[in-house]
């Protein structure tokens, strides 16, 4: 997918940008999570962030106002919350956007601009046009001055041995000996620009004056804005976007483009059916949930393909079912501390896949409990009432 910088191709406007913005399935990169972020003209971030997932990274734009020195977003943050489906589903049918800023608040976001500095040599050009376009004040310069009395024309005129000399103007020096170059000229105005920025209220001034840029080209400044729009924002998820993911989610979206199952890289890993012992997991936890979730009543069950090792460790974790909101980032790491005892093939331990469900509660102190996620093959051996609803009966 391509990301704004690609959708603007002249020159940038407040109306352009509220066209590629608003209403438009945005992504913040980097996944930063907090309510005011400030970017420099390069769409770095300015000072520190805290970061989560992707899935609580979307972002609507509501608001866009652009000055001369940066430019001004708000809008609110969405969570994705999946509902269940398998990879060689459409994941987007069964997909949730939430939104989790409160209503009264916003997300603020500022993008410093690159400031188109006016050449001295420029502005002295425009003095002599507008000079040109006011004949009464050249007229009035431009009189026939009488001549000083002093020696004839005959006197003055050459020897043909002597060629004529042109009369010398008298230079003119500048105070300090030497002519200003144009670079320095520009350098001057660039400059008298930042002074003068410095010098305005805070509400106009960039986000971080002390590292701002200056171009003597508007194209180049609106060009240096779009790739800064490129580097906060991905429009969907584009190949960026996927290159920054976990591997765990990499995993899931390989599978989602090709419509298939998960198939684990190495292909020496066993099936749980094939093997004469399988593995079993040995410790008990529940991966914990986030303030996101909660205040939302995101809870549910979702399923990781989860490689244990001859050794009984994890290695290979891909999302099977997502559930969204952070909580299979959560699912993972919770996963990658669990204990296993490894499948048993001819006597000798092998590698092979467990399908993990693990179940997310909106909980309290009061009601908070510790269960394991379970092999998926166990599911068919408990009551109905416990068993996955939906989609998650599907054996694996």
């Amino acid at each position: 997918m391509e990301g704004p910088a690609a959708v603007l191709e002249a020159g940038t406007t407040e109306e352009e940008l509220k066209q590629i913005l608003i209403g438009k399935p945005l992504y913040l990169r980097s996944g930063y999570l907090d309510n005011t972020l400030s970017f420099n003209e390069h769409g770095a971030l300015i000072g520190h962030a805290s970061q989560g997932s992707y899935t609580l990274s979307a972002i609507d734009i509501e608001k866009v106002h652009l000055t001369k020195h940066k430019l001004e977003l708000e809008g609110a943050r969405y969570g994705l919350h999946f509902l269940g489906a398998l990879p060689s589903e459409d994941p987007t049918k069964a997909l949730d956007r939430v939104r989790i800023t409160p209503k009264k608040k916003v997300v603020k976001i500022t993008i410093d601009r690159e400031l188109v500095v006016l050449p001295k040599k420029k502005k002295e050009k425009e003095a002599a046009k507008e000079k040109r376009s006011n004949p009464g004040a050249v007229h009035a310069t431009a009189q026939p001055v009488p001549a000083a009395p002093g020696p004839t024309a005959a006197a003055v005129q050459p020897s043909a041995a002597e060629p004529a000399k042109l009369p010398e103007a008298p230079a003119v020096q500048p105070a300090n000996g030497s002519a200003p170059s144009s670079d320095e000229k520009e350098l001057s105005s660039a400059e008298e620009v930042k002074a003068a920025v410095a010098a305005a209220p805070a509400a106009e001034r960039p986000a971080d004056p002390a590292s701002m840029t200056t171009t003597i080209s508007p194209a180049h400044a609106a060009r240096v804005l779009k790739e800064a729009l490129d580097n906060v924002f991905a429009v969907g998820l584009d190949d960026r976007m996927m290159a920054a993911m976990p591997e765990f989610w990499k995993l899931y979206y390989r599978a989602v483009a090709a419509k298939a199952d998960y198939q684990p890289t190495d292909p020496t890993v066993m099936r749980q059916n094939n093997v004469d012992q399988k593995a079993r997991l040995l410790t008990t936890f529940e991966p914990e949930s986030n303030e996101y979730a909660q205040a939302n009543a995101v809870a549910g069950m979702a399923l990781y393909h989860t490689v244990i090792g001859p050794d009984g460790r994890p290695g290979e974790i891909a999302v099977a079912r997502p559930i969204g909101f952070g909580l299979d980032e959560n699912a993972v790491e919770a996963i990658r501390k669990a204990k296993f005892s490894p499948a048993i093939k001819d006597g000798k331990p092998v590698p092979v896949l467990l399908n993990l469900v693990v179940q997310f509660r909106i909980f309290s102190k009061r009601t908070a409990v510790t269960n394991p996620p379970e092999p998926a093959d166990k599911q068919s051996a408990k009551a109905p009432e416990t068993q996955l609803p939906g989609p998650y009966s599907v054996q694996h």
